[in-house]
């Protein structure tokens, strides 16, 4: 008979009799309806099913005897999903630590144009002329459709099982069902005061995925752009997918009014952040604004090269830039130089600008670069390989003082950042960037997810199992 060793608090032990194998589970990780039955329960199920889903949770190094996705769907029924997931789940993400763990490669047209990752480590990928794939948190390929969009360039998913998607060849933004393959919803951008607002395309979304049931209200961002380029971020909410606020709306007849390509809810802070990047023969031109959601009101803005808030790199605009929501700081990397530039949201001024100067490997500069923040950690993508920079974090006092603890965080806190706050290192070897310069990428779960130019297919890169680890010499252990 097999014992149920999961982990966690013992409690009362159930017999299950399933398929005329017995086993023993706590019925506190059962299902109720099984739990209240008279032990030994009589399962119709398949006892190997059961037997590999106990032995990867006793065994977590080990490799599952049978396929993730059909163990995950046969621990729904038993209670023990969450506790499979986490054996299967890599190890936290660690920039420095990361390497190439799998690439994900659809069987048509595997071309990425947008990814959505979310927080339990599952995948949705735009590809191809419209279609759309969908990954179990243990990226086992669940859906495969073609939607009617002829290319999705923004994504980004909706539980239970949604996708809200735009592109910048069609009018909308549209939901769909990852699950059943079908268009769910469409939103249009209107207003009956001005006929010329129609057809609007959608050229960013900010849909942050809720981890928990405080986050589930949290609206849907997206930026449109009419035919004659005016543009605005519409504010939708999440359940009847009706527009509810307009802000920022902007005539896009120059550089600084043009539509945001990318846009990020501060909604701790109440605060809006949208990002415009334009380049040409004359290099790169944008600007960054931050509006408060409940008015609509701009409360700080820059733009590059010069104009209201300019940085003193005045020759050497940004060429993206991303916001880290859980420090409340704004990255962004230069395009000449390629030095990575962090403010502090807490206190924005003039110029809030510190900057950071990779080593010789990041000599390259920055055109075309992206940055992601992720976990804390910036990941900035260069002709050269991908770079993450991480934040190093205060030092304990070692006195086991929690007061004196407690004043050393606010003098940081206070202090702000500085360039000896950061560290930096390379994600990737010589060789992994010569597979061709990283055109999109995204963190979903304790994994990042990369795109290269013309490159078939979606990297997935983790941590090591053994990220952090110290290594002995054996003279360590003789005495």
């Amino acid at each position: 008979m097999d014992a149920a060793g999961a982990g966690g608090r013992r409690g009362t032990v159930t017999q299950l009799n399933v398929g005329g194998k017995l086993f023993a589970l706590e019925a506190s990780s059962l299902p109720l309806s099984l739990s209240l039955e008279p032990s030994p329960i009589f399962v119709d199920r398949d006892p190997a099913l059961l037997s590999a889903i106990l032995s990867a949770i006793r065994a977590p190094s080990a490799a599952p005897a049978l396929p993730a996705g059909v163990l995950l769907d046969e621990a729904h029924f038993y209670g023990l999903h969450d506790q499979l997931l986490d054996v299967l789940s890599p190890p936290p993400l660690l920039g420095f630590s990361a390497s190439l763990a799998s690439t994900l490669s659809p069987a048509s047209e595997p071309f990425p144009t947008a990814l959505a990752p979310r927080h339990d480590g599952s995948l949705c990928l735009a590809h191809g002329a419209g279609l759309l794939t969908y990954y179990s948190p243990a990226l086992e390929h669940l859906t495969t459709f073609r939607t009617h969009l002829h290319r999705i360039t923004s994504l980004r998913q909706l539980p239970p099982g949604l996708a809200v998607a735009g592109s910048s060849f069609s009018p909308g933004l549209h939901v769909y069902d990852l699950l059943e393959g079908r268009h769910f919803a469409s939103v249009q951008w209107s207003d009956p005061t001005d006929l010329r607002v129609q057809k609007a395309k959608v050229i960013a979304i900010a849909a942050r995925p809720p981890a928990d049931a405080a986050d589930k209200n949290s609206p849907i961002l997206a930026t449109f752009e009419c035919p004659h380029r005016e543009n605005c971020i519409l504010v939708f909410d999440p359940v009847t997918l009706k527009p509810i606020q307009e802000i920022g709306r902007q005539t896009g007849s120059a550089a600084k009014s043009s539509v945001p390509g990318r846009v990020v809810h501060l909604q701790e802070l109440g605060l809006v952040f949208a990002a415009s990047v334009s380049s040409g023969a004359f290099g790169y031109s944008g600007y960054m604004r931050l509006w408060d959601i409940r008015s609509g009101d701009v409360v700080w803005e820059t733009s590059e090269p010069g104009g209201a808030g300019r940085s003193s790199r005045f020759g050497d605009p940004f060429a993206d830039a991303d916001v880290d929501v859980k420090q409340q700081i704004l990255y962004k990397v230069c395009s000449k130089s390629g030095d990575i530039g962090a403010a502090d949201l807490r206190c924005l001024g003039n110029d809030p600008w510190v900057y950071m100067s990779s080593g010789p490997r990041g000599s390259g500069g920055g055109h075309g670069s992206v940055l992601h923040c992720y976990k804390s950690q910036v990941f900035v993508s260069r002709k050269d390989g991908l770079e993450v920079w991480s934040r190093l974090e205060e030092q304990s006092s070692g006195t086991g003082n929690l007061a004196e603890e407690l004043r050393a965080k606010e003098k940081l806190n206070s202090e702000g950042i500085n360039e000896n706050c950061f560290r930096s290192s390379y994600v990737d070897t010589e060789e992994d960037a010569k597979r061709g310069m990283i055109q999109t990428m995204g963190g979903g779960g304790d994994r990042l997810f990369i795109a290269r130019e013309e490159m078939q297919g979606v990297e997935v890169w983790e941590s090591s199992q053994l990220a952090g680890a110290i290594s002995l010499s054996l003279s360590s252990f003789l005495v």
